[in-house]
């Protein structure tokens, strides 16, 4: 199957799943404006009463009856539609909510379900409305369901930046929906895909390319034929941002205690900070190179530069912190770890040593609380490696166990 045809199947694709949860949950368009008419304020009243229950057949036929003595009443159409609306009729519901608007056009609930309405029952002004509803809408249920509707129209059109832009907004206010993250990782992949397809027709022997597949490698866990790429990046374009660092890090992947490669990293990293500049991952990997070599004062040197560079970097303050715990200064090597474990909450291997170091400080309940949290830590990243195994046999993502090194 070709990405064009692969890309055509999943376009035609719906997404339901978030929608799904919002099914059961009535809101309340428009309340008051009742009128003079005690029987229609006891009809509005009971019909509220029942929707606050979960009960919608009495609650419909509460607002049947106030329609039937005020055939224009904003708050009778608003929740008719709703009802309709939730049950999956929108054939039912789009005129109440148009009767609705026509007494209070600024009733943004009503417009939001409308445009839903209209995007379902095929109308040519549903684009318009939802992406205006869109923009001025605050309610969070609605909000995601109106902009679930909208990426998913643009998703069928092939507008994939446009999706993709919907999902960005929505992430926004709700960073772990499932269902949310699952159709930006399909669109976002998609992306990928069609740059990839692009870039491989428009410059197939550039430099760029020989990066990306050299990328490619590196996830899939083949470091030797990643390096054979980085360099033939480099050939064709030695000034190419971002590679020298990339190619070292390769280098120091495969063999760290090797003499050569180290040689050749440092050589690469000097060359980035002539292409790139200095910058806390470089003095980080050459401090990292200079501790494997016990060149103490070096790596210390590095390791410093970073972390004035950025006091919140993990990787400077960790390795400040092996040098101080190496020369017995516990309390320093603690501090460090302390801000490292702060920046980065989901770093094992930093709870870990934070963890061995509060051992020798006698510090026993914080040292059980940093075990439990690396155990955690632990735990969930070996789903994520049992996941990616599932998915794909030939390749797993080696992750370092920092209790091993103990």
């Amino acid at each position: 199957m070709t990405l064009t045809t692969r890309f055509s199947i999943l376009r035609r694709a719906r997404f339901f799943a978030v929608c799904a949860c919002l099914a059961s949950s009535y809101c309340l368009i428009a309340q008051g404006g009742a009128g003079p008419s005690s029987e229609l304020t006891a009809d509005l009243q009971h019909g509220q009463a029942a929707l606050r229950t979960g009960d919608q057949a009495t609650a419909a036929r509460e607002f049947q009856a106030a329609l039937k003595l005020d055939p224009s009443n904003v708050e009778a159409h608003a929740n008719l539609g709703a009802i309709a609306f939730f049950r999956g009729d929108c054939r039912t519901a789009e005129p109440h909510f148009r009767d609705a608007l026509r007494s209070a056009p600024d009733l943004i609930r009503a417009k939001a379900l409308l445009a839903v309405c209209e995007r379902r029952l095929g109308e040519p002004g549903a684009q318009a409305d939802m992406e205006g509803a869109f923009a001025k809408l605050d309610d969070p249920k609605l909000r995601t369901q109106l902009g679930v509707e909208l990426a998913n129209f643009y998703y069928q059109q092939g507008e994939l930046e446009k999706t993709a832009g919907v999902l960005h907004a929505l992430l926004d206010g709700s960073p772990d929906n499932v269902d949310l993250l699952f159709f930006a990782q399909r669109v976002y992949s998609e992306l990928a895909d069609t740059a990839l397809n692009k870039l491989a027709v428009l410059a197939p022997g550039s430099a760029r390319m020989e990066q990306l597949i050299a990328e490619r490698l590196i996830n899939a866990g083949d470091l030797k034929d990643a390096i054979i790429h980085y360099r033939k990046a480099l050939e064709l374009d030695p000034k190419l941002p971002g590679m020298h660092f990339e190619l070292a890090e390769s280098l120091m992947e495969g063999t760290p205690n090797d003499a050569s490669a180290q040689e050749q990293a440092t050589q690469e990293l000097e060359a980035a900070i002539q292409v790139d500049g200095d910058s806390v991952r470089v003095e980080c990997e050459l401090g990292r190179i200079a501790a494997l070599r016990y060149h103490t004062d070096e790596a210390l040197a590095h390791y410093k530069k970073a972390y004035a560079m950025d006091p919140q970097n993990s990787v400077a303050g960790m390795g400040l912190a092996d040098l101080a715990e190496k020369q017995e200064n516990l309390e320093q090597a603690a501090g460090y770890l302390r801000v490292a474990v702060q920046s980065d909450p989901l770093n094992a291997e930093a709870h870990y040593r934070l963890c061995q170091v509060d051992k020798k400080l006698n510090l026993n309940d914080e040292a059980q609380k940093e075990l439990k949290l690396f155990l955690d830590i632990r735990a969930s990243r070996d789903k994520v490696k049992e996941l990616y195994r599932e998915m794909n046999p030939q390749t797993a993502p080696a992750v370092a166990d920092p209790s091993a090194k103990q």
